[in-house]
């Protein structure tokens, strides 16, 4: 029996309708010039910028695969190698990188900086919100704000935006002559327009440049992002699909100590399903040669240029890790604001996450070591606060666990139920803890302590200090104090250090 003709039409070409094809994401972010191996999450030799080539190339090197950075490969003033080397390692990058994302700290030295940095490389960057006087996006791909790739038989279409929190941090200065910022939730909005309904593309990237919380609430405001490749907040996170949207998200926390690598698994041209996770890049990942001798040749050539920076600050019996350091009472948090309490003689002292970068490791602690960890200047700021105010303190500080507005703590300690606050004591004398602690009363009085960023920039805390009766920048210098500290071998870390 013959079939039907319209039969025989559909099954020649049902093979070619259900054929599935995988796209490889592998996506780097927020080096911040950490050429050289360091110390993470308890262990040396972790990351460096070698490793990551090695491991890059590589992946190149396999069907149907794309290598992306979400931005901020520089770091004025921390590493000493990004002051001294600059963008040294932007070209190294030709060949691999397929796309990357402007970070804040890719403008730390100016517009001129850039412009020689971005001279040297063969890959485009993206940030669809920097416009200049046209109105039109400064970094564009063919005349447009965005990329579009075809890989595999598919189309993906790449984006990036400057959110809220990198736009505040960018001096003006800094921003190429002429530009300017717009609203990062606008340009998201029509760039995923743009790639959906005129490029037609199968699945839409973001690469960066925002806070984790910026990013999770772009994806519920701006539908048809598939994946978000974390970046900015130095959040380790897994690949999951974000709550309330279908919107799949991961970060590789910070330093090239993780890659991202993220497979997009198409039938067809439908994107039905993505997985992958996070590769850490410690010693058992190989090194790229070729690198791997540059950096130790320039790493030689620093250390003599710059020996302050490599002298010994002080010795340590245990390290202080930075574990949980935004989920968490951190070591190396717990030392710092234990040692910066005293010095304000506050009740409690309290400064966010985003001040520490890394914890510190058992021996010889060096100058350089101790700006990997704790790298960003500040002075000390107290305030008299109420219990009340105390409180509500505390409970902005756990509304953001896991991102870097969490605060690493001394002198208060509590307890969470159901993400409340409960049981929050504070320390009797500020001058005595072995007077032990007591319940924070409503209608108490206590002196605060904290950064002058958490004070006066941070969102949130500053809105809360504002509340507060003499608020008082002081001259007391946050880096001085715990080089001070580790000088003296002032170095006990424990998870109740006024107990």
């Amino acid at each position: 029996m013959k079939k039907p003709l319209a039969l025989l039409t559909s099954l020649l070409f049902l093979p070619a309708c259900q054929t599935t094809r995988t796209v490889t994401l592998v996506g780097m972010t927020d080096y911040h010039s950490h050429a050289v191996p360091f110390y993470s999450e308890g262990q040396p030799g972790q990351g460096g910028v070698a490793r990551a080539l090695a491991y890059l190339k590589e992946a190149k090197k396999q069907p149907d695969t794309l290598v992306v950075s979400g931005g901020d490969t520089l770091n004025k003033g921390v590493p000493t190698w990004s002051d001294e080397y600059g963008c040294v390692e932007w070209p190294w990058f030709n060949g691999v990188l397929d796309v990357m994302a402007l970070g804040n700290h890719d403008l730390d030295y100016g517009a001129e900086a850039f412009a020689r940095c971005r001279a040297s490389i063969e890959y485009p960057l993206l940030c669809a919100n920097l416009v200049g006087a046209d109105g039109a996006a400064y970094f564009q791909v063919e005349g447009r704000p965005y990329l579009v790739r075809e890989v595999g038989g598919v189309r993906v279409g790449f984006f990036a935006v400057a959110g809220p929190d990198m736009q505040r941090l960018v001096k003006a200065e800094h921003l190429p002559a002429g530009t300017r910022w717009t609203d990062a939730k606008e340009a998201a909005r029509a760039a995923v327009h743009a790639l959906r309904d005129e490029e037609l593309v199968d699945a839409v990237v973001l690469l960066g440049h925002q806070l984790r919380e910026d990013d999770e609430a772009l994806a519920r405001e701006v539908p048809g992002i598939d994946v978000i490749m974390g970046s900015h907040s130095h959040y380790k996170g897994a690949l999951r699909v974000l709550p309330g949207t279908g919107t799949y998200y991961l970060s590789p926390y910070q330093y090239l100590a993780y890659l991202s690598e993220v497979r997009l698994h198409f039938r067809g041209r439908t994107l039905e399903r993505v997985s992958g996770g996070l590769v850490k890049l410690d010693e058992t990942k190989p090194e790229d040669a070729e690198t791997a001798a540059k950096v130790a040749r320039l790493q030689r050539a620093l250390e003599a240029k710059r020996p302050e920076r490599f002298e010994v600050l002080g010795r340590l019996e245990k390290p202080l890790g930075d574990e949980n350091i935004s989920t968490g009472e951190a070591e190396v948090g717990t030392w710092a604001t234990e040692v910066l309490r005293r010095a304000a003689g506050a009740h409690a002292f309290f400064a966010t996450s985003a001040g520490f970068r890394a914890g510190l490791p058992a021996g010889e602690v060096k100058v350089e070591d101790f700006y990997g960890a704790i790298p960003y200047r500040n002075v000390l700021v107290t305030a008299e606060v109420t219990g009340e105010q105390l409180e509500r303190w505390v409970a902005l500080s756990e509304s953001k666990r896991g991102t870097d507005g969490y605060s690493q703590r001394s002198g208060v300690r509590y307890e969470v139920e159901e993400g409340r606050v409960v049981r929050l004591r504070v320390l009797k004398d500020p001058n005595d803890p072995k007077a032990g602690d007591e319940p924070v009363k409503p209608e108490g009085t206590y002196v605060l302590g904290t950064t002058d960023f958490q004070a006066f920039v941070a969102a949130g805390y500053k809105e809360e200090l504002s509340k507060a009766r003499q608020v008082r920048r002081t001259e007391l210098d946050a880096h001085e104090l715990l080089k001070d500290a580790l000088r003296k071998g002032d170095t006990t870390s424990t998870l109740d250090a006024f107990k």
